[in-house]
């Protein structure tokens, strides 16, 4: 399977840079050759000549100095030009990459949130407070965080298939750990490596798809890849919820491991090496420090780096304070909270799936300036609406704007992060991921602090929302500026 899917990508890959600086010059065209349709030159004694600087794949093609490749056919005039690898990829093959990678980015959600409604099992079996038994959440997200600052690089540095196999074993042990833990210090530990051991499926993904894609099909891709890490962390405590009713809570850390354990198989047979060896010793990132010197010196990505952890900041605020505020203060029950839930995924879908048409369109940055100020205004919206004492519809409803502004705006991110970066893919991934987790992590337990001993209400849950996406949008147009953010490739 592995030799059938590597098939698909261009063979002489690794001979040839994604871009070239200086292109060769071309040579002076013979006297009386005549060019043909694919740019060769026929000489007077019937010989085909290729132009300087194309090469001759093993399929026949072209790739020329500029990284295009002109499939050489029956009629080589209509053969069509593919700019990027994956361009050769058959719409099946397509779908199950998306399948297959969209399980790796969910893997990281799921490890981190899947346990959340086993918390007053926890902490009643381990006879310790709730302020501990979060700890084990906190330490899970660090873990994740770390993880991808290492992974990222190195997946640049040793190619995509190394890292993402080591690191998703270490997965399987750490779930298998934590599912047999005696206490709850062995159970934070393995918890924090098994935030290290999903670090690599989010990262490792984005990086594949860039790889592959470019321009506007990269908008597309990365769409689906945005879709999945904007829906799963609010399915996952469904998930949980649903397994705690057939099985106590050590039950989920063996699905997680069993989980973690079919990634590294599909991995192992399903996903092909998309890193060429050339672009793994360019000289200008050659060692960790040095491709995150390239990523972190580029303003645009610095600022859609804050835009996205801001946005997902104010997403996971909602996450951590909604089964407290809906379930406590609006009296819901498990399962009228969980079809708030359903609702709520429905509005990250639609944003995922409408941000990908309109970025390809309009460029991804005009997107983010109407998103990023619907996330201030609805998060506005609640607090002003709590205040009026309208109830339940007050926060529901621009709730469901909020949520959908973060679906539309977690795509443009990647999008903007990923297109200028396409050499240090891995590494730009991997901040994104870290900065997303690990800014979450310390800024939802705010929502908390706000409201004290008098518990969260609407009013301390959208004002960390709505603060978090003040700092978004003050970061598109003080830091990106969209006006200055170049078209997307072809």
């Amino acid at each position: 399977m592995q030799v059938a899917l590597s098939t698909l990508l261009p063979r002489n890959e690794e001979d040839v840079p994604e871009t070239h600086s200086n292109p060769p010059a071309a040579s002076p065209t013979p006297t009386g050759s005549v060019p043909t349709p694919t740019g060769s030159l026929r000489t007077p004694t019937g010989m085909v000549r290729t132009p300087i600087g194309a090469i001759r794949t093993a399929t026949g093609s072209l790739r020329t100095a500029t990284g295009a490749i002109r499939t050489l056919g029956s009629n080589p005039a209509t053969a069509p030009i593919m700019l990027h690898p994956g361009d050769a990829i058959p719409t099946a093959r397509r779908v199950v990459y998306i399948i297959l990678l969209g399980a790796l980015t969910a893997l990281g959600p799921f490890t981190i949130d899947l346990y959340l409604p086993a918390f007053p099992a926890l902490e009643a079996d381990f006879e310790t407070s709730a302020a501990a038994i979060q700890l084990t959440l906190t330490g899970t997200m660090v873990g994740f965080a770390l993880g991808q600052l290492v992974v990222g690089p190195l997946s640049d540095k040793l190619g995509r298939r190394v890292p993402l196999l080591c690191v998703t074993a270490l997965h399987v042990l750490a779930s298998t750990a934590a599912a047999i833990a005696p206490t709850l210090e062995l159970l934070s530990a393995a918890r924090v490596f098994m935030g290290i051991g999903a670090a690599a499926g989010g990262v490792v993904a984005m990086a594949i798809v860039r790889d592959l894609f470019g321009g506007r099909r990269l908008v597309v891709m990365l769409s689906r890849l945005a879709l999945v890490s904007g829906v799963a962390p609010v399915a996952a405590p469904l998930v949980g919820s649903g397994l705690l009713t057939v099985m106590p809570w050590r039950g989920i850390f063996v699905v997680l491991a069993a989980y973690g354990a079919v990634m590294l198989i599909a991995s192992l047979f399903l996903v092909p090496e998309t890193l060429p060896k050339a672009r793994r010793r360019d000289n200008g990132s050659a060692t960790v420090w040095q491709r995150y010197r390239s990523v972190l010196s580029d303003r645009i990505f610095i600022g859609v780096l804050i835009i996205g952890g801001m946005t997902f900041s104010g997403l996971f605020s909602y996450l951590s304070s909604s089964s407290f505020l809906f379930q406590q203060t609006y009296g819901f029950d498990p399962q009228q909270y969980g079809v708030l839930f359903a609702i709520n995924s429905l509005g990250v879908v639609l944003g995922v799936q409408t941000a990908s048409r309109l970025a390809a369109r309009f460029g991804p940055q005009w997107v983010m300036a109407v998103s990023t100020t619907v996330l201030v205004i609805a998060g506005a919206s609640i607090i002003v609406t709590d205040q009026l004492g309208l109830g339940l519809w007050g926060t529901v409803v621009p709730l469901f704007f909020f949520i959908t502004a973060c679906g539309f705006t977690f795509p443009c991110v990647q999008v903007l992060a990923l297109d200028r970066h396409g050499r240090a893919a891995g590494t730009a991934a991997s901040l994104i991921g870290a900065v997303n987790f690990g800014v979450a992590g310390f800024i939802s337990p705010l929502a908390a602090w706000i409201s004290g001993d008098a518990g969260i209400t609407a009013t301390s849950m959208a004002s960390v929302m709505a603060a978090c996406a003040v700092v978004a949008v003050l970061s598109l147009w003080l830091v990106v500026r969209p006006r200055t953010v170049p078209q997307l490739s072809p």
